[in-house]
């Protein structure tokens, strides 16, 4: 997910009729935040990097392993990005890449996520510099890993449930 100076407007609660004012912001440094939910566990892992590219999917993909309890394996669903299916990428023994159709952020998990955190923590602010924009993504990844029911709700699917029956 990108988090930067050039941020999103979202719908904000306001009296009918009235136009509320949003802050907006059009110098464009950004970071990019990488992060992965497991449902089942009610946990996450994620680094935030100032580009998304190989080499931070890398760092991202060792970081999820990190977190992959002993003796456990995971999924790891991914849509079509270049640097999601590149062949540079090593992948850990204890994840398997779950790729998704092409044009279809419907059934990737991790968009709902996306539009959690910048809905509740990352929309309608003007960040200072860089060092704020890093400070607000480790901040609202942190507040949801601090929510374990909230990871539930916006990771599970139906069609990807294999706990218990």
């Amino acid at each position: 997910m990108r988090i930067g100076q050039k941020t999103q407007r979202t719908r904000v609660w306001a009296r009918r009729g009235s136009r509320p004012r949003q802050v907006a912001d059009l110098r464009t440094g950004c970071a990019y935040l990488f992060g992965a939910i497991c449902p089942q566990r009610q946990t996450g892992a994620a680094i935030v990097m100032q580009r998304a590219d190989t080499q931070g999917m890398q760092h991202h993909l060792d970081e999820i392993s990190a977190h992959v309890s002993a003796g456990a394996h995971a999924v790891l669903v991914l849509d079509q990005a270049g640097w999601h299916t590149t062949q540079k990428l090593k992948k850990p023994d204890n994840i398997t890449f779950l790729p998704l159709p092409p044009r279809s952020p419907e059934l990737n998990p991790a968009e709902n996520v996306w539009e959690y955190l910048r809905g509740r923590w990352l929309s309608n602010h003007v960040f200072k510099d860089y060092d704020a924009i890093l400070d607000a993504a480790c901040d609202a990844w942190n507040r949801l890993i601090a929510e374990p029911n909230r990871i539930r709700s916006l990771g599970s699917r139906q069609w990807a449930f294999c706990g218990e029956a």
